[in-house]
């Protein structure tokens, strides 16, 4: 969830809101999408790094989604893919989602240092740059670093060892933003392209998050991409790729207005849908306390 920096008044949601019209399902009352809880897409296939026949999971566009980072991870949604913490979920937890037909995509961030993990006694303190602008709890990450890459490398073998179906790296557009290193375009799609090829080595599905810049580069080396806030900012368009490609794009937006006006929320998903995407209306936290799906 990391990389638009939003004007924090703008997005502040008010739980009171969870209800609302059409557009999706509240979270926690257990209704379902009006999308299939079945695989859109399947493994096999075209795509995937290279062109070549691949054996990982690769979604497809219109697919279903539940993204839930934050708090007491709540199964009743139904979504064909679940989006989770690669560190906070188990995998017995991760099983009983396959088990009742979903996926589960596992998120890490691959671009910043967050001092609560598990592993983060392994970064070196030269590897460490500036903090992320509305995250002081996190730093930027010399993505040149081969340590840093060993590390990222060892979260895919995690991914594999819990049972995850694919994962989502975060923060991969360092490049792009102030991090306290001289990060290049260059650098930048070389490391997000290891950690496309070192993911399906393992026979995961990978997401490109945010970095629109990059789209362009990396279409063909990811699987679906996730976004935040195109709608919000007018950066829709870029996106498109993704959908040309028979790949998804897995989109949430974040603004008050979507939640407590459904004239509003209906008309984003209208678009959203216009567009191919697998748009959600979610708390900014995604500690799903109110959820809204556009499929």
């Amino acid at each position: 969830m990391k990389k638009h920096w939003i004007l924090w008044a703008s997005v502040l949601c008010l739980n009171a809101c969870g209800g609302g019209g059409g557009g999706g399902d509240a979270a926690g009352d257990g209704a379902s999408d009006s999308g299939t809880v079945e695989d859109s897409g399947g493994s096999g296939g075209g795509g995937g790094t290279g062109g070549t026949a691949a054996s990982w999971y690769q979604p497809g566009v219109g697919t279903t989604w539940q993204w839930q980072l934050n708090g007491s991870l709540d199964t009743r949604v139904a979504a064909a893919i679940y989006d989770i913490d690669l560190f906070d979920v188990d995998a017995a937890q991760i099983a009983s989602l396959q088990a009742a037909g979903r996926r589960v995509i596992c998120y890490f961030s691959a671009g910043s240092y967050e001092g609560w993990r598990p592993d983060a006694s392994r970064f070196q303190a030269a590897e460490l740059g500036k903090t992320l602008d509305g995250f002081a709890d996190e730093r930027w990450l010399d993505i040149r670093s081969a340590n840093v890459a060993q590390i990222m490398k060892d979260r895919l073998d995690l991914a594999v060892r819990k049972g995850c179906d694919g994962v989502e790296p975060d923060n991969v557009d360092g490049w792009d933003n102030d991090s306290g290193f001289a990060l290049d375009r260059a650098s930048q799609l070389a490391f997000n392209r290891m950690l496309a090829t070192e993911s399906h080595a393992r026979g995961l599905a990978v997401g490109l998050k945010n970095a629109l810049g990059e789209i362009p580069d990396l279409v063909g080396d990811f699987d679906f991409a996730v976004n935040e806030q195109c709608f919000e900012f007018d950066e829709c368009d870029a996106l498109a790729p993704f959908v040309a490609a028979g790949k998804p794009v897995l989109g949430a937006e974040y603004l008050a207005r979507y939640v407590s006006d459904a004239a509003a929320r209906d008309a984003l998903c209208a678009d959203a849908r216009a567009r191919g995407f697998s748009t959600l209306i979610l708390p900014l936290d995604l500690d799903n306390s109110f959820r809204f799906s556009c499929l």
